[in-house]
């Protein structure tokens, strides 16, 4: 079985567009939350999510924007949050209220976390991938520090596909993974896509205008 791994999409169409036009075939898809955010498109990255039927955790970003609330946000995060609250339905909203921040997929094989088992908000660096962070599950999967690695141990495979649209490991090209549960193997995948429209997006909006201009670094 291969399933489509994505994470901090953060209401990027551009971004995700480019991802689900350059995956492979897979089976299903998994999200480690963070849809929204930043990002110019909120509504559109929910319902494609939706659409994707892919089960999905809750961020802090999902979180706050869900409840109202923030996580220590910077200004540019908290006017991303203030757009997606402005954006969404009320329906939309309730989505994201209602995802869980841990689940486990495909006979309990993978489980889905923002930050880490833990602690939803804890930042898990690919440094920090440890065999003890697995449970019962096969596959840990988690998003949040927007950085693309995995680590295959003896247990099992800790992993983060890294960031769909706000990478963060120096490398501005959209990330995702593709996790194959016959062969315990973790493809990485990395597909450019057009940041300028993005940034031309965001102007308009009237978001914080860094949020365009820092994907060209993937910083």
């Amino acid at each position: 079985m291969r399933v489509g791994v994505i994470s901090d999409i953060h209401s990027n169409r551009v971004a995700f567009e480019a991802v689900l036009d350059d995956m492979p075939a897979v089976d299903a898809y998994v999200c480690a939350g963070d849809v929204v955010g930043y990002g110019p498109w909120p509504a559109e990255c929910l319902e494609t999510v939706r659409d994707l039927d892919a089960p999905t955790v809750m961020g802090n970003h999902d979180r706050a924007v869900a409840m109202d609330s923030a996580f220590a946000f910077n200004s540019m995060a908290q006017a991303g949050v203030e757009h997606s609250r402005e954006h969404l339905s009320e329906d939309q909203i309730e989505w994201l209220y209602e995802l869980p921040t841990e689940r486990t997929e495909f006979d309990d094989r993978v489980k889905v976390v923002h930050g880490h088992p833990d602690d939803p908000d804890r930042y898990t660096y690919p440094s920090l991938f440890k065999p003890e962070m697995l449970d019962d599950e096969d596959v840990l999967i988690m998003g949040h520090t927007h950085v693309q690695a995995h680590e295959v141990f003896d247990e099992g495979i800790v992993m983060n596909p890294g960031s769909v649209g706000q990478p963060r490991d120096q490398d501005s090209r959209a990330a995702y993974a593709v996790l194959d549960l016959d062969a315990m193997t973790v493809e990485e995948h990395r597909v450019e896509y057009d940041i300028e429209a993005v940034e031309d997006a965001v102007e308009a909006a009237g978001l914080p205008e860094k949020i365009g201009k820092r994907l060209h670094t993937g910083r």
